[in-house]
């Protein structure tokens, strides 16, 4: 049950980080540690997405939405490792949101409605990078409200996921 929750879940992020998605079939390509990987058409379209839930959220808020992180490919786009954060909750008008890795590496992500994203392919790439070689992903926002949350990840699985996902989509 806990799988197809996830897997759902995962299918609302790509629908909700994509204009136009219609997912009309996903085949699940791995679960590892704490991440899973999908590959799914949209719009005939193939497209590929690992994601994870928070192990731990921090924050005053009395309700909060759905809390993904998420890193997709859509080859027949050129839009290749693109990483998101969904927060559960609209963020605060141009504010900026971090992701930090092991507490070491710090990396500022620009926000838009209830998601965050790195600012460019370049950015994409080094936060990749660092989340292949780290243990722990923390994300800091601020609600429309005021609220900071702090949303903390494993990235146990991080790695199988992304290679799975690189598999599925013929990326190397």
């Amino acid at each position: 049950m806990i799988r197809f929750t996830i897997l759902c879940k995962t299918l609302i992020a790509c629908t909700l980080f994509t204009a136009h998605a219609s997912p009309a079939w996903a085949e699940t390509l791995l679960e590892s540690g704490d991440w899973q990987a999908i590959k799914e058409l949209e719009n005939g379209k193939p497209v590929c997405v690992m994601s994870a839930e928070p192990k731990k959220s921090e924050g005053k808020y009395s309700k909060r939405g759905t809390v993904l992180a998420v890193i997709s490919h859509r080859p027949k786009e050129k839009r290749i490792g693109e990483v998101g954060f969904q927060a559960g909750y609209t963020f605060k008008s141009k504010s900026t949101a971090t992701a930090i890795i092991d507490g070491k590496k710090t990396f500022k992500l620009f926000t838009q409605g209830g998601h965050a994203w790195a600012f460019d392919t370049t950015a994409d790439k080094n936060l990749i990078a660092a989340m292949r070689a780290g243990h722990t992903l923390v994300v800091k926002g601020t609600s429309s409200r005021g609220t900071l949350t702090t949303d903390t990840y494993s990235l146990k699985g991080f790695t199988a996921a992304w290679k799975a996902i690189n598999k599925a989509c013929d990326i190397r």
